[in-house]
């Protein structure tokens, strides 16, 4: 047996036994996993590193009754494994389990080539599950060798449900009906505000994990990954937008604040920004692709608490890292979100099916007057535009119900404090 593969029989022994933490939370994730996998198609599970992909991967495997065929790609002993190591992998795993028809692999994307392995597995009739911390890889590969073989589940941070369902045990907000029971969610929506949903960082309550992953992702998974040679620039550019969550912005504009030659330099470092799952452009809608493309864009990271501890505030400025909460939570729920600007501004539209269905604004506290009838008269224009009867109007602690002509058509405004919204599943 050669060196190499005595050095893989030793990894993959090693990581044989599913390995499930002890401050384990149950993800709403799971549901969908358990389903796809009853199908035939490549399971591709892709999100920000250390966001809980190979723990939820390691559950299905604890809960499955083939469960060997599995090996972790980010281990430090598996930095030379190529293409032709892959051969090795599959003799030794039936060498030491038998014959077995499910595969989990972990961090795929970190050997070159590997979807044409993969592609040979599942012209073999077999159920392969992979895990990926950079969509661009994942987009390219499997864009070009495994088209139409795939299903992708994409996993966020914790949710506030997942933690009140964890910690609480609410199956749901509507169980909530006594004064105690509802100062605890408070107690734990005001938490959740303060952590956020990283899991290292929800267990540990140490900043210096925000900014460890921060690091890795940034080196890894962008500066390492698209051969940058200066990494001052996007230094300044994940500095400004985490110090300038759902604020307007433009790629020229940014173009010369930090330096860089052009506005497609931004641009393009605002997609590998995307790609490694660290934060997130929205556009203003339009109908024009091409006007979509010239406005202003807004951005918003991946866990409000991690923008907070990467970037610069003179104040507080909660209700801009609320909008972060609120947009996140949105994008778990699945459509394309933009904002609404005309002649009055709405915070979030989502799209599904080619049709606008929701509006949202976003705002600490209604009590001003002039405030209350901003948010309602910007909602309000999205709605028209839209032809929408029904928005939602997310709080601090406010909760309302309020019927309004649009178009001369009755509409329905709810405001909701946001821990009722988020943590209703």
């Amino acid at each position: 047996m050669s060196a190499a593969a005595r050095l893989i029989r030793q990894v993959i022994t090693e990581q044989r036994q599913p390995k499930i933490p002890k401050d384990f939370v149950k993800r709403d994730a799971y549901e969908k996993l358990k389903k796809y996998s009853k199908l035939s198609e490549i399971v591709v599970i892709t999100g920000l590193r250390r966001v809980g992909k190979s723990t939820l991967l390691q559950q299905l495997r604890s809960e499955s009754s083939e469960s060997d065929y599995y090996i972790n790609f980010d281990d430090d002993r598996l930095v030379h494994f190529d293409l032709e190591d892959f051969q090795v992998l599959l003799e030794l795993f039936i060498e030491l389990y038998g014959v077995q028809k499910t595969f989990y692999f972990d961090e795929i994307q970190n050997i070159v080539g590997w979807e044409t392995f993969v592609r040979r597995l599942h012209d073999q009739d077999n159920k392969i599950y992979l895990t990926g911390s950079n969509a661009t890889l994942f987009s390219q590969e499997l864009g070009t060798r495994l088209t139409g073989r795939y299903l992708q589940l994409e996993l966020y941070p914790y949710s506030f449900a997942e933690l009140l369902n964890n910690k609480l045990q609410f199956a749901g907000l509507a169980e909530i009906i006594t004064t105690e029971e509802r100062g605890l969610v408070a107690r734990a929506y005001a938490n959740y505000y303060e952590i956020g949903g990283i899991p290292a960082y929800v267990h540990s309550k140490e900043i210096e994990v925000l900014q460890s992953l921060y690091e890795s992702v940034l080196y890894r998974d962008i500066i390492t990954r698209y051969k940058l040679s200066n990494d001052r620039p996007i230094k300044e550019l994940v500095y400004y937008f985490a110090s300038n969550v759902g604020k307007e912005f433009s790629y020229s504009g940014l173009a010369k604040l930090i330096g860089l030659g052009s506005p497609t330099t931004v641009s393009d470092y605002c997609h590998y920004l995307s790609m490694s799952y660290l934060c997130y452009t929205i556009s203003r809608f339009s109908h024009s692709l091409n006007k979509q493309q010239l406005h202003n864009k807004k951005v918003y990271f991946i866990d409000h608490a991690m923008a907070r501890a990467l970037g610069f505030r003179s104040t507080e400025d909660k209700g801009r890292l609320l909008e972060n909460l609120v947009y996140i939570e949105l994008r778990r729920r699945g459509g394309e979100i933009y904002f609404h600007k005309d002649q009055k501004e709405c915070d979030f539209l989502v799209r599904r099916q080619g049709k606008v269905c929701e509006v949202f604004q976003v705002c600490l506290d209604l009590h001003d007057p002039e405030t209350r009838e901003r948010e309602l008269q910007g909602l309000c224009e999205a709605m028209e535009v839209h032809g929408i009867i029904t928005g939602i109007i997310l709080t601090g602690s406010q909760e309302e119900e309020l019927q309004i002509q649009v178009n001369e058509v009755t509409s329905t405004i709810s405001i909701l404090p946001i821990w009722k919204w988020a943590g209703t599943k």
